[in-house]
């Protein structure tokens, strides 16, 4: 018995390895954020050390449920501070390593929920 679609009507993370992430089949090398929508915007930072307020300021201003923020290949968290913006709008961040936060922006977005994963790679 199958429990997944054939086709899902929503962008998705179809593969992925040290490096890369493939959305639509389309293989990715630099930091990204894809939304349940089609939006796919590159994400100016290359690595976690990279990452500033602003990154998370920009992510506030998506029209999103959740954020899901793969933060490279283990999970690290940012100051809590750097959230401010993301609470001030009641929008919800999940932190996790990236390739848990392709799988889980996945079944998000295949349920319908306005999800958002910002991706370091």
């Amino acid at each position: 018995m199958k429990f997944q679609p054939d086709r899902s009507d929503t962008q998705t993370v179809t593969g992925y390895g040290p490096g890369w992430i493939a959305v639509d089949a389309e293989r990715l090398t630099h930091s990204v954020i894809i939304g349940f929508s089609g939006e796919r915007i590159d994400w100016k930072c290359e690595r976690f050390e990279d990452l500033s307020p602003a990154h998370f300021a920009q992510l506030a201003e998506l029209d999103a449920e959740v954020v899901i923020f793969g933060s490279g290949e283990r999970g690290r968290f940012v100051p809590p501070q750097w959230l401010k913006p993301l609470m001030a709008r009641h929008v919800g961040m999940e932190t996790m390593d990236t390739h848990a936060a392709c799988r889980t922006y996945n079944i998000l977005a295949g349920e319908g929920r306005k999800v958002f994963a910002a991706l370091l790679v």
